[in-house]
């Protein structure tokens, strides 16, 4: 489009609207609207007290075909991973995040073979570290960055996800604040991926298809 034709075509608007260019009400309409930020309508769900919200939270996994399972302090990360890795046969090894909130863990005292790091898409197993979790719908909310790359919220067969009970939330709306809060304004993840359940489709004839395009194993780790 032509900039004469632009500004024609932006000039009927304005009219029809009744704004005129550099309208100083409707400049600070804008400007207050982008300070204030304004909540929306937030559903009833989620909306109680935080022991609630934590429970409702495991539920709601489980719903999507989640596991759970909770555990004291990252102390007892380690046993927990093995367990789930012994319970449905899968391999001793798995690709760690680097989160500095799993110095805590020895997987030392385990046997299970160790990577760190991003996958290169030949790794099964994975664990990485959510910023927080939504109860309303059991949805883990995996920020971008070394610390937990994204590789491996998507390319292992199964994913291990652990996640502070005291950074579960309500809402998807009340955790976009606390992600600003950590990284400053302006300073938001490269991605921001909410995760439910384990990947699935149902778009061949219906029939519900596990591992579609992410992991076909999911297991949260609540901790405290």
């Amino acid at each position: 489009m032509s900039g004469s034709t632009r500004d024609a075509v932006l000039g009927r608007i304005r009219r029809s609207n009744g704004a005129r260019p550099g309208d100083p009400e409707r400049q600070r309409i804008v400007e207050e609207r982008l300070a204030g930020a304004p909540k929306g309508i937030v559903p009833q769900r989620g909306q109680l007290p935080h022991a609630d919200q934590v429970s409702l939270f495991v539920k709601m996994a489980e719903k999507a075909d989640a596991t759970t399972a909770r555990i004291a302090s990252y102390g007892d990360l380690p046993a927990e991973v093995s367990r789930w890795l012994r319970d449905n046969n899968f391999p001793a090894d798995l690709r760690l995040a680097e989160d500095p909130r799993l110095a805590g863990a020895d997987f030392g005292a385990t046997a299970l073979t160790l990577r760190r790091g991003a996958s290169d898409g030949n790794d099964l197993n994975a664990l990485s570290h959510a910023e927080s979790g939504i109860a309303e719908t059991g949805t883990l909310v995996l920020v971008s960055g070394a610390e937990n790359p994204t590789s491996l919220n998507f390319l292992p067969e199964n994913h291990i996800v652990v996640v502070k009970a005291e950074d579960i939330a309500g809402d998807m709306e009340a955790t976009f604040p606390a992600v600003r809060q950590r990284y400053g304004k302006g300073e938001m993840p490269r991605s921001l991926n909410f995760v439910t359940g384990p990947s699935r489709s149902g778009d061949i004839e219906q029939t519900l298809l596990l591992g579609a395009h992410g992991p076909r194993a999911l297991h949260i780790i609540v901790v405290g």
